[in-house]
């Protein structure tokens, strides 16, 4: 299955969808704040980002933009996600695709599935 790596700085969003994620065979690495992505992503090489919008130490559009950047990162898909009306902006960063919170965790799946698929 494919790699995840989720972007979240809130523990219990994290837990849910590590493990629900896990169980559907996903291979799981976590970053909780923005400066930790780029260096536990070079590691991790995921297929995919499962990334929130607000981050305890920046915005998650900031992250995006600086894994657009990366030649190693310029067109693996992020899923940023969020309570709030900022898809427009998700979007211009490099968002391949964006959810409003809450969502269905049990749609994932089917959605890395298409994204990686390209």
């Amino acid at each position: 299955m494919a790699k995840v790596m989720i972007v979240d700085d809130d523990r219990t969003t994290v837990k849910l969808l590590q493990t629900l994620l896990e169980l559907d065979g996903y291979e799981i690495a976590v970053a909780g704040r923005g400066a930790d992505v780029v260096p536990t992503a070079q590691e991790f090489n995921p297929d995919i980002f499962l990334m929130d919008y607000h981050l305890s130490d920046m915005d998650g559009v900031d992250v995006i933009r600086t894994l657009r950047a990366s030649e190693q990162f310029a067109t693996t898909p992020i899923v940023m996600t969020s309570g709030l009306d900022v898809e427009d902006e998700a979007i211009e960063a490099g968002a391949s695709i964006f959810l409003v919170k809450p969502f269905e965790p049990d749609e994932l799946p089917a959605l890395f599935t298409r994204l990686i698929a390209g």
